[in-house]
């Protein structure tokens, strides 16, 4: 069987993880959402890849995370939500997505 597209589950998880915490008001039940679809991403980016890619993208995928807020309060909530989902999805594409 073949295994998930790791940057698709990381930009889902990025966007539901936003998604849930905003409808629910309830922000730690958004960064559940958001720690399962990275650890889903990790073991996949893990298993194509290696470790080392693995760590560098979990990494990259915090940092989108982070990243986000202090976006968000230039261009919005969701357009910068979606602007960092898009750049783990792409790098992801890039360092392990594209060799399965």
């Amino acid at each position: 069987m073949a295994g998930v597209n790791a940057g698709a589950v990381a930009a889902a998880g990025l966007i539901g993880g936003y998604g849930v915490a905003r409808w629910t008001k309830r922000r730690e039940l958004g960064g559940v959402a958001l720690a399962a679809a990275g650890v889903v991403a990790a073991r996949e980016w893990s298993r194509s890849s290696g470790a080392a890619p693995a760590a560098a993208l979990t990494g990259a995928y915090v940092a989108a995370f982070a990243g986000s807020h202090p976006l968000a309060k230039k261009v919005g909530a969701w357009p910068a939500v979606f602007a960092v989902a898009a750049g783990i999805a792409a790098a992801s594409w890039a360092v392990s997505d594209r060799n399965r």
